[in-house]
Protein backbone atom coordinates (compact mmCIF):
# COMPACT_ATOMS: atom_id res chain seq x y z
CA UNK A 1 0.00 0.00 0.00
CA UNK A 2 1.32 3.43 -0.95
CA UNK A 3 1.95 6.23 0.90
CA UNK A 4 0.72 10.05 0.23
CA UNK A 5 1.52 13.66 1.83
CA UNK A 6 -0.68 16.16 0.56
CA UNK A 7 0.24 19.82 1.89
CA UNK A 8 -2.42 22.35 2.22
CA UNK A 9 -4.96 19.78 2.84
CA UNK A 10 -6.94 21.52 5.21
CA UNK A 11 -9.36 22.45 1.74
CA UNK A 12 -9.98 22.89 -1.50
CA UNK A 13 -7.57 20.96 -3.88
CA UNK A 14 -5.77 19.47 -0.92
CA UNK A 15 -8.96 18.38 0.63
CA UNK A 16 -9.60 16.37 -2.36
CA UNK A 17 -6.55 14.86 -3.49
CA UNK A 18 -6.36 13.34 0.22
CA UNK A 19 -9.95 11.81 -0.10
CA UNK A 20 -9.44 10.68 -3.48
CA UNK A 21 -6.08 8.79 -2.68
CA UNK A 22 -7.36 7.41 0.57
CA UNK A 23 -10.58 6.40 -1.35
CA UNK A 24 -8.17 4.29 -3.86
CA UNK A 25 -6.35 2.65 -0.86
CA UNK A 26 -3.33 5.31 -0.95
CA UNK A 27 -2.38 5.59 3.10
CA UNK A 28 -2.36 9.72 3.31
CA UNK A 29 -0.61 12.04 5.58
CA UNK A 30 -2.43 15.42 5.58
CA UNK A 31 -0.94 18.21 6.37
CA UNK A 32 -2.16 21.80 7.07
CA UNK A 33 -2.31 24.65 9.66
CA UNK A 34 -5.80 24.06 10.98
CA UNK A 35 -5.79 21.41 13.44
CA UNK A 36 -9.58 21.40 13.65
CA UNK A 37 -9.80 21.00 9.65
CA UNK A 38 -7.10 17.95 9.80
CA UNK A 39 -9.37 16.58 12.40
CA UNK A 40 -12.62 16.56 9.97
CA UNK A 41 -10.29 14.91 7.44
CA UNK A 42 -8.92 12.62 9.35
CA UNK A 43 -12.42 11.39 10.72
CA UNK A 44 -13.34 11.13 6.58
CA UNK A 45 -10.98 8.51 5.61
CA UNK A 46 -11.39 6.47 8.86
CA UNK A 47 -14.96 6.32 8.01
CA UNK A 48 -14.19 5.29 4.78
CA UNK A 49 -12.00 2.56 5.89
CA UNK A 50 -9.93 2.27 2.73
CA UNK A 51 -6.71 3.85 3.98
CA UNK A 52 -5.11 5.17 6.78
CA UNK A 53 -4.68 8.90 7.36
CA UNK A 54 -2.36 10.46 9.67
CA UNK A 55 -2.53 14.27 10.67
CA UNK A 56 0.51 16.84 10.23
CA UNK A 57 0.22 20.00 11.80
CA UNK A 58 2.66 22.13 10.20
CA UNK A 59 3.29 25.57 8.77
CA UNK A 60 4.85 25.22 5.48
CA UNK A 61 6.41 29.06 5.37
CA UNK A 62 8.40 27.92 8.45
CA UNK A 63 11.46 26.19 7.90
CA UNK A 64 11.79 24.97 11.41
CA UNK A 65 8.60 24.24 11.49
CA UNK A 66 9.21 21.51 8.49
CA UNK A 67 12.11 20.62 9.66
CA UNK A 68 10.52 19.52 13.35
CA UNK A 69 7.80 17.43 11.44
CA UNK A 70 9.58 15.33 9.78
CA UNK A 71 12.31 14.72 12.53
CA UNK A 72 8.94 13.66 14.80
CA UNK A 73 7.81 11.73 11.97
CA UNK A 74 6.95 8.33 13.03
CA UNK A 75 9.10 5.65 11.41
CA UNK A 76 6.58 3.99 9.38
CA UNK A 77 5.01 7.30 7.95
CA UNK A 78 8.60 8.12 5.97
CA UNK A 79 8.20 6.04 3.32
CA UNK A 80 6.52 8.31 1.11
CA UNK A 81 5.98 7.30 -2.02
CA UNK A 82 3.62 10.46 -3.58
CA UNK A 83 4.19 14.28 -2.43
CA UNK A 84 1.79 16.64 -3.78
CA UNK A 85 3.15 19.88 -3.10
CA UNK A 86 -0.11 21.56 -2.88
CA UNK A 87 -0.17 24.14 -0.42
CA UNK A 88 -0.18 27.99 -2.17
CA UNK A 89 -2.30 30.81 -2.06
CA UNK A 90 -2.52 34.51 -3.80
CA UNK A 91 -3.46 37.22 -2.05
CA UNK A 92 -4.20 40.89 -3.19
CA UNK A 93 -4.95 42.03 -6.90
CA UNK A 94 -2.99 44.88 -7.23
CA UNK A 95 -1.28 47.12 -10.03
CA UNK A 96 3.04 46.25 -9.40
CA UNK A 97 3.21 49.86 -8.21
CA UNK A 98 0.45 49.23 -4.69
CA UNK A 99 1.51 46.33 -3.97
CA UNK A 100 1.78 45.38 -0.84
CA UNK A 101 4.83 44.26 0.09
CA UNK A 102 3.81 41.59 2.95
CA UNK A 103 1.09 40.31 0.36
CA UNK A 104 4.08 39.78 -1.55
CA UNK A 105 6.18 37.75 1.22
CA UNK A 106 3.01 35.37 2.18
CA UNK A 107 3.22 34.55 -1.32
CA UNK A 108 6.77 34.13 -1.97
CA UNK A 109 7.20 32.30 1.89
CA UNK A 110 3.96 30.03 0.75
CA UNK A 111 3.83 28.85 -2.91
CA UNK A 112 8.16 28.89 -3.30
CA UNK A 113 9.80 28.22 0.34
CA UNK A 114 6.86 26.17 1.60
CA UNK A 115 7.48 24.00 -1.72
CA UNK A 116 11.08 23.70 -1.60
CA UNK A 117 11.39 22.98 2.55
CA UNK A 118 9.27 20.07 2.26
CA UNK A 119 10.48 19.22 -0.73
CA UNK A 120 13.74 18.91 0.31
CA UNK A 121 12.46 16.95 3.63
CA UNK A 122 11.02 14.18 1.13
CA UNK A 123 13.41 13.61 -1.73
CA UNK A 124 16.16 11.76 0.49
CA UNK A 125 13.52 9.75 1.70
CA UNK A 126 12.20 8.75 -1.88
CA UNK A 127 15.93 8.49 -3.40
CA UNK A 128 16.98 6.44 -0.47
CA UNK A 129 14.06 4.00 -1.64
CA UNK A 130 14.97 4.32 -5.37
CA UNK A 131 11.38 5.24 -5.79
CA UNK A 132 8.92 8.12 -5.80
CA UNK A 133 6.48 10.60 -7.10
CA UNK A 134 6.18 14.40 -6.93
CA UNK A 135 3.31 16.57 -8.15
CA UNK A 136 3.78 19.96 -8.07
CA UNK A 137 0.04 21.96 -8.25
CA UNK A 138 1.32 25.15 -10.45
CA UNK A 139 -1.16 27.44 -12.14
CA UNK A 140 -1.87 28.89 -15.34
CA UNK A 141 -0.38 31.61 -13.98
CA UNK A 142 2.96 29.99 -13.83
CA UNK A 143 2.54 29.64 -17.38
CA UNK A 144 1.95 33.75 -18.29
CA UNK A 145 1.20 36.90 -16.88
CA UNK A 146 -1.91 38.23 -16.22
CA UNK A 147 -2.65 41.93 -15.31
CA UNK A 148 -2.19 43.01 -11.67
CA UNK A 149 -0.75 38.99 -11.27
CA UNK A 150 2.75 40.32 -10.94
CA UNK A 151 4.31 38.48 -7.57
CA UNK A 152 1.63 35.36 -7.90
CA UNK A 153 2.25 34.66 -11.11
CA UNK A 154 6.01 35.13 -10.64
CA UNK A 155 5.56 32.73 -7.72
CA UNK A 156 3.93 30.21 -9.72
CA UNK A 157 6.53 30.84 -12.93
CA UNK A 158 9.00 29.89 -10.17
CA UNK A 159 7.09 26.17 -9.52
CA UNK A 160 7.43 26.16 -13.10
CA UNK A 161 10.95 26.31 -12.85
CA UNK A 162 11.33 24.42 -10.06
CA UNK A 163 9.48 21.40 -11.52
CA UNK A 164 11.83 21.16 -13.97
CA UNK A 165 14.88 21.36 -12.70
CA UNK A 166 14.06 18.97 -9.90
CA UNK A 167 13.29 16.62 -12.98
CA UNK A 168 16.70 17.39 -14.51
CA UNK A 169 18.83 16.49 -11.11
CA UNK A 170 16.89 13.78 -9.90
CA UNK A 171 17.30 12.13 -13.15
CA UNK A 172 18.21 8.38 -12.26
CA UNK A 173 16.90 8.35 -8.98
CA UNK A 174 13.48 6.57 -9.85
CA UNK A 175 11.83 9.49 -9.01
CA UNK A 176 8.84 10.79 -11.86
CA UNK A 177 8.11 14.84 -11.15
CA UNK A 178 5.41 15.68 -12.47
CA UNK A 179 2.66 19.35 -12.83
CA UNK A 180 -0.46 20.38 -13.02
CA UNK A 181 -1.25 23.72 -13.84
CA UNK A 182 -5.01 24.26 -13.27
CA UNK A 183 -7.22 27.62 -14.35
CA UNK A 184 -10.15 28.57 -12.63
CA UNK A 185 -10.99 26.38 -9.69
CA UNK A 186 -13.43 27.11 -7.42
CA UNK A 187 -12.41 26.70 -4.11
CA UNK A 188 -11.15 29.06 -1.04
CA UNK A 189 -8.48 31.16 -3.38
CA UNK A 190 -10.42 33.72 -4.12
CA UNK A 191 -11.75 34.14 -1.14
CA UNK A 192 -8.44 34.00 0.35
CA UNK A 193 -7.22 36.20 -2.63
CA UNK A 194 -10.08 39.05 -1.89
CA UNK A 195 -9.20 38.80 1.76
CA UNK A 196 -12.30 37.57 2.95
CA UNK A 197 -14.71 39.28 0.55
CA UNK A 198 -17.07 36.64 -0.33
CA UNK A 199 -19.37 38.73 -2.59
CA UNK A 200 -16.16 39.61 -4.72
CA UNK A 201 -14.72 36.41 -4.90
CA UNK A 202 -18.10 34.73 -5.75
CA UNK A 203 -18.49 36.87 -9.04
CA UNK A 204 -15.41 35.33 -10.28
CA UNK A 205 -17.07 32.28 -10.81
CA UNK A 206 -19.99 33.52 -12.16
CA UNK A 207 -21.54 32.95 -15.47
CA UNK A 208 -19.94 29.77 -16.48
CA UNK A 209 -18.74 26.66 -14.79
CA UNK A 210 -15.25 26.91 -13.28
CA UNK A 211 -13.31 23.38 -12.13
CA UNK A 212 -14.21 21.99 -9.07
CA UNK A 213 -11.26 20.75 -6.40
CA UNK A 214 -12.06 17.20 -7.61
CA UNK A 215 -11.18 17.52 -10.86
CA UNK A 216 -7.97 18.25 -10.11
CA UNK A 217 -7.82 15.49 -7.42
CA UNK A 218 -9.08 13.03 -9.63
CA UNK A 219 -6.15 14.21 -12.69
CA UNK A 220 -3.64 13.75 -9.84
CA UNK A 221 -4.91 10.54 -8.71
CA UNK A 222 -4.41 9.45 -12.40
CA UNK A 223 -0.84 10.47 -12.37
CA UNK A 224 -0.09 8.02 -9.89
CA UNK A 225 -1.65 5.01 -12.14
CA UNK A 226 0.41 5.18 -14.61
CA UNK A 227 3.06 2.71 -15.42
CA UNK A 228 6.51 3.04 -13.58
CA UNK A 229 8.32 4.21 -16.84
CA UNK A 230 5.66 6.57 -17.63
CA UNK A 231 5.73 10.15 -16.20
CA UNK A 232 3.48 12.99 -17.72
CA UNK A 233 5.74 16.18 -16.94
CA UNK A 234 3.45 18.86 -16.97
CA UNK A 235 -0.52 19.19 -17.66
CA UNK A 236 -1.92 22.60 -18.52
CA UNK A 237 -6.19 22.14 -17.22
CA UNK A 238 -8.62 24.80 -17.26
CA UNK A 239 -12.85 24.89 -17.39
CA UNK A 240 -14.14 24.48 -21.23
CA UNK A 241 -15.29 28.55 -20.85
CA UNK A 242 -11.87 29.39 -19.85
CA UNK A 243 -9.14 29.78 -23.24
CA UNK A 244 -6.07 31.10 -21.22
CA UNK A 245 -5.10 33.66 -18.13
CA UNK A 246 -7.52 36.31 -19.14
CA UNK A 247 -10.19 35.16 -21.58
CA UNK A 248 -12.92 33.47 -19.55
CA UNK A 249 -16.93 33.25 -21.62
CA UNK A 250 -18.92 34.60 -18.86
CA UNK A 251 -22.11 34.15 -20.76
CA UNK A 252 -23.11 30.68 -20.24
CA UNK A 253 -26.55 30.92 -19.25
CA UNK A 254 -26.65 27.32 -18.39
CA UNK A 255 -23.85 27.64 -15.90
Amino acid sequence: MKTALITGATSGIGEATALVLAKNGVNVIVSGRRQERLNEISAKINQDGKAGVLTLKMDVTSRKDVELAFHYLPDEWKAIDILVNNAGLAVGLDPFQEGNIDDWEQMIDTNIKGLLYVSRAVVPLMIARGKGQIINIGSIAGKEVYPKGNVYCATKHAVDAITKAMRIDLIGTGIKVSQICPGLVETEFSKVRFKGDEERAAKVYQGYKPLAAEDIANIAWYLTTLPEHVCINDLVVTPLAQANSTIVDKNQQSA
